[in-house]
């Protein structure tokens, strides 16, 4: 290659620069692109190693180092690889390429393979962010020729644009994963909100639907809200929604497929494979728990103290009805709780597709009896 006139080395470039490019397209990952690249160059170009060592997000360290070549590559110690180690350390401190013409009289070189005698170090980087180093070795003392070093810079160049934008795919993704578990969480209570129950109870029930199996739902609804509200101002209510939704969370641990804030003080449990009894002493004990919380409630008249009422629903869903089903008797049940007194848990039967009511309500005696 070396004695190939100009026209043919700028052919090679340019063939080698779109191979590069295209091997780079096709990876599904920063890891498998870089060793496509590497695979090129080890294929396309005489050198007997051809590797690519990255940093982390610091520069202090070389974290990953992805190679190909016709030489065994055998370093002395793993990664993470300070940058004080090495010529290729001695790269990212300069900032500088490094040309080793004899890498015997080389004071920071380190061995990788006894047969190698030049190396080319290049920095990969893009704009003022350093990537890593490309390193080239060769068995030849004069294998690094101007020429050549060209060609080396040049697809430096490219890996850095490639790990650029891999790296921005990679950050994208990751701030549209955040996004998405942002529009799925309630600022407030940091539980799930109303979409997220949305979505998921449609999951569920089809699954249900699928499988033949009981699903249960409660829905929990703080007592004379709006009078704590107008008594002890707004702040304080929303502390005491934070302190219900933990409460929710560490109780329906273990029970409970999801907790989320359904609307307004309402917080909704659903319980994957449970039945209406499962469901109907999960709700009593999340009241017991309430009320032993003694939060302070001027204004309620069941009595000194923060409560909930629950109303539950289970079924086995079937392709003939809806979530809504489920949802709606939940609602039922909370209604008659608070008509019946409040501070009380009541279990209701969905209704068959039939029309048939079922089995009666069942209700938890006042205040919590299981």
């Amino acid at each position: 290659m070396c004695e190939q006139a100009p026209a043919g080395r700028r052919v090679m470039l340019t063939e080698i620069l779109a191979q590069v490019s295209a091997d780079a397209l096709q990876g599904e990952t920063l890891e498998e692109v870089l060793q496509r690249i590497v695979d090129c160059v080890a294929r396309r170009l005489p050198v007997a190693i051809a590797s690519i060592i990255l940093l982390n997000e610091e520069g202090t360290h070389f974290v990953q180092e992805v190679w190909s070549g016709k030489l065994d590559l055998q370093l002395p110690f793993g990664m993470p690889w300070p940058i004080e180690v090495g010529a290729a350390g001695r790269c990212v401190r300069t900032g500088e390429v490094q040309l080793i013409a004899d890498v015997a009289h080389d004071p920071d070189y380190v061995p990788g393979n006894e047969t190698v005698q030049s190396e080319y170090i290049v920095p990969i980087r893009h704009r003022t962010r350093l990537h890593g180093v490309l390193n080239l070795e060769s068995t030849h003392a004069d294998f690094f020729t101007p020429e050549v070093r060209a060609m080396f810079d040049a697809v430096a160049l490219q890996i850095a644009g490639t790990i650029h934008l891999a790296r921005v795919v990679r950050e994208l993704e990751v701030a549209n994963r955040k996004l998405e578990q942002l529009s799925m969480s309630d600022g407030l209570t940091g539980i799930a909100n109303r979409r997220c129950f949305d979505l998921r109870m449609v999951e569920e029930w089809q699954r249900h639907v699928r499988d033949g199996r009981s699903l249960a739902l409660l829905l929990v609804d703080v007592d004379c809200f709006k009078a704590l509200n107008d008594a002890r101002g707004h702040l304080h209510g929303d502390e005491c929604l934070r302190e219900l939704a933990r409460l929710c969370t560490r109780v329906a641990e273990g029970h409970c497929e999801l907790v989320a804030r359904y609307g307004g003080e309402e917080i909704a449990l659903l319980l994957v494979d449970g039945d209406l009894r499962a469901a109907r002493r999960l709700g009593e004990r999340l009241r017991r728990r309430v009320e032993a919380l003694a939060m302070a409630h001027p204004a309620s008249s069941v009595g000194p103290h923060v409560t909930v009422s629950v109303g539950a629903s289970a079924l086995r869903p079937q392709a003939a009805q809806t979530p809504e089903s489920l949802i709606d008797t939940a609602d039922r049940a909370l209604y008659a709780a608070k008509a019946r007194g409040r501070n009380r848990v009541v279990a209701r039967v969905v209704p068959s597709p039939s029309g048939s009511a079922g089995p009666p309500a069942a209700e938890a005696a006042h205040p919590g009896s299981d």
